[in-house]
C-alpha cells in the first residue's frame, strides 16, 4: 500500500482525529487549520471522553481533557409528572473545545513531524499566511497533490443538506446564584422549549434553550424562557448576551465523493456531514465516528478497494445513523411537546420524511 496524501481543511475534533489516525497509518497529511476562535464549552460524557483518549492514545489523568470541570450528576425533567425524580449519576466533563483542539493539534505535529505539513489558509490575513514552503518545527513540506480532502465545511455551505426541522438553540453564560451545586447538569422542559444548565466550574453556567424556530432577539427570548423555569433560581441573573444557532439535525446528501482524475476525493466529517440534535448529548461522539470511518475509507482505497464503493458505504452508514437519530428525536419531542408550535419539528423527524 502506497501512502496517500490527504488535505485536512479545518481543525475541529473530527478533522484532527482523522489526521491523527491517517498519520498513524503512514499516510501524508497536509493541514489547513481554521483560525482559532474564542472559548467553546463542550459537555462530554465519560463514554465520549473514553473514546477521545482511546483514539488519541492518551490517559484521562494527564491527557488533553485533564483540566476540565467535572460533573457527577444530571437532573432531567422532560415531562411534568417527573419533576420529583432525583438527579441521576452521569459523570461528564466540561471542556473548552478550542483549547482541546489546540492540544490535539500540538500532539499530532509532535508525534508525526515527518508525516504532517501545513498549507496556507486563504482566510488568514496576508501577513499571517504561511509561505508555500512554510513548515511546523521539524516538519517537511509535501509537494504531492492531495488524493483526498477531509473537512467539516463543505463547499456548498448553504445547500446540499437534508434538514429535519427549523429549531434553533439559544445560548448564553450567566453567573450562578450563591451556594448552587456546580456538579450537576440540569434539563428542564417548559411548554415552549427545553432548557439546559451546565455549570462551568468558574462561578458561571452555560444556559441553552431549544426553541421550535428562529427568534428575533436571542437574549430577550432566552431571558423570557428562563423566567418561567425553575432554573431561574440557580442563576444570579439572566445571560447578558446570547446567540442563536440552527440546531435541527441535518445530513449532507453527498458526504463522500471519490477522486476523479486530478480532482481529490471529498469526505465530509463532523457536523459538516451529519449533525445531531444536542438533546441526546452524543453529537461529539458521532463526529469522532465519522473521523474513524473516513480514515477507513482512505486507508482501504490506498489498499486497492474501489473508491466509489467505499464512498457509497460511507454515505449509507451516515444515512442509517441519521434515520435512527430522527426516530429518537420524534419520540422524545412528541412525548414532551404536544403543542402546535412544535408540530412541525415532530413531523420533520417522522418516518414519512425519511424515504430518500
Amino acid at each position: 500500500m502506497s501512502p496517500t496524501t490527504v488535505a485536512i481543511a479545518g481543525s475541529g475534533l473530527a478533522e484532527l482525529t482523522c489526521a491523527w489516525l491517517l498519520a498513524a497509518r503512514g499516510h501524508r497529511v497536509r493541514l489547513r487549520p481554521r483560525p482559532a476562535g474564542g472559548p467553546r464549552p463542550l459537555l462530554l460524557g465519560d463514554d465520549t471522553l473514553a473514546l477521545i483518549h482511546a483514539l488519541w492514545g492518551t490517559a484521562a489523568v494527564n491527557g488533553p481533557t485533564a483540566d476540565s470541570h467535572r460533573l457527577t450528576h444530571r437532573h432531567a425533567r422532560w415531562t411534568p409528572d417527573r419533576d420529583t425524580d432525583p438527579p441521576l449519576p452521569q459523570p461528564a466533563a466540561v471542556v473548552d473545545g478550542a483549547q482541546l483542539a489546540q492540544r490535539l493539534l500540538a500532539r499530532l505535529t509532535d508525534r508525526y513531524p515527518d508525516a504532517v505539513s501545513r498549507e496556507t489558509d486563504p482566510a488568514e490575513p496576508p501577513d499571517r499566511q504561511a509561505r508555500p514552503d512554510a513548515r511546523l518545527p521539524g516538519v517537511h513540506p509535501d509537494a504531492h497533490v492531495p488524493h483526498w480532502t477531509v473537512t467539516a465545511i463543505p463547499p456548498d455551505r448553504d445547500a446540499g443538506y437534508r434538514t429535519a426541522g427549523r429549531r434553533h438553540l439559544l445560548a448564553g453564560e450567566a453567573p450562578c446564584a450563591a451556594g448552587q451545586d456546580d456538579t450537576t447538569a440540569r434539563l428542564e422542559r417548559t411548554d415552549d422549549a427545553w432548557l439546559h444548565l451546565t455549570p462551568l466550574g468558574d462561578g458561571n453556567a452555560l444556559l441553552q434553550a431549544m426553541v421550535p424556530g428562529p427568534v428575533e432577539n436571542p437574549r430577550r427570548h432566552l431571558g423570557h424562557l428562563l423566567a418561567h423555569s425553575p432554573l431561574a433560581a440557580r442563576l444570579a441573573q439572566p445571560p447578558a448576551t446570547a446567540i442563536a444557532l440552527p440546531a435541527a439535525p441535518h445530513l449532507h446528501r453527498a458526504p463522500a465523493t471519490p477522486p476523479t482524475g486530478r480532482t481529490p476525493g471529498l469526505l465530509l466529517v463532523g457536523a459538516g456531514a451529519i449533525r445531531y440534535d444536542p438533546l441526546g448529548g452524543t453529537g461529539t461522539a458521532q463526529a469522532l465516528r465519522t473521523a474513524v470511518l473516513a480514515t477507513a475509507v482512505i486507508d482501504s482505497a490506498a489498499a486497492g478497494t474501489p473508491a466509489d464503493r467505499l464512498c457509497a458505504h460511507y454515505s449509507a452508514r451516515l444515512r442509517a445513523a441519521f434515520r435512527d437519530h430522527l426516530t429518537t428525536c420524534a419520540r422524545l419531542y412528541l412525548q414532551a411537546f404536544p403543542f402546535p408550535a412544535w408540530r412541525h419539528e415532530v413531523d420533520a423527524c417522522g418516518p414519512g420524511q425519511m424515504s430518500w
